[in-house]
């Protein structure tokens, strides 16, 4: 007959073994789930530095002023705002075509007791980069805007505090707020 203890199953690597696989079975759940994270990530950067493009491009666009605000007025009314623009630096040409029909470029005017979302404006180039001028407003050029303000329900007059906003097609919007003196007179810096 057959001796069984004889026989005997030798195991001692048994549990090594199993040991091994649990662990090797973790590190590829764990690398699984890193690639996952690490891919959305990747995902959630890219979204972000769209968003922040995006935004510098926007920004990119905005104008700013460049010297005085200068009020123009006759007897007790101020009838044009002039003022000097130019793009920020490193930012894109702006078209100021000033003809109605080809305007991009809009200025509100506001105060406490009205507001006129389109004013009628005019541009004089102050300081052109090209032999053929165009009518983009461009880095190192300079423009004088001049609003009239002529046609408003309420005239412009005395002691009172105002808005214009210069809204280009793409960026931001630029926000003048000035306060006419107590006396209208021919010409009068607005602080």
């Amino acid at each position: 007959m057959f001796n069984f203890s004889v026989i005997r199953r030798n195991e001692s690597g048994q549990a090594a073994l199993e040991t091994a696989i649990i662990l090797i079975a973790f590190v590829v759940v764990a690398s699984v789930f890193a690639f996952t994270i690490l891919s959305a990530g990747s995902a959630s950067t890219e979204r972000g530095e769209e968003a922040i493009y995006s935004g510098l491009e926007g920004v990119q666009s905005s104008l700013s002023v460049k010297g005085a605000i200068i009020a123009e007025g006759a007897g007790t009314d101020v009838d044009t705002i002039v003022f000097t623009i130019s793009p920020v630096s490193g930012g894109e040409p702006v078209n100021l075509a000033s003809a109605a029909a080809d305007r991009v470029v809009v200025i509100g005017y506001r105060d406490a007791t009205q507001l006129e979302n389109n004013v009628d404006w005019t541009v004089d180039w102050i300081v052109s980069n090209e032999t053929t001028p165009d009518d983009l407003l461009e880095e190192g050029e300079l423009a004088e805007v001049t609003v009239d303000l002529s046609g408003l329900g309420t005239a412009l007059s005395v002691n009172t505090a105002f808005t214009l906003e210069v809204k280009p097609p793409t960026g931001g919007v630029l926000n003048i707020n000035r306060t006419t003196p107590a006396a209208i007179e021919a010409v009068m810096e607005l602080r």
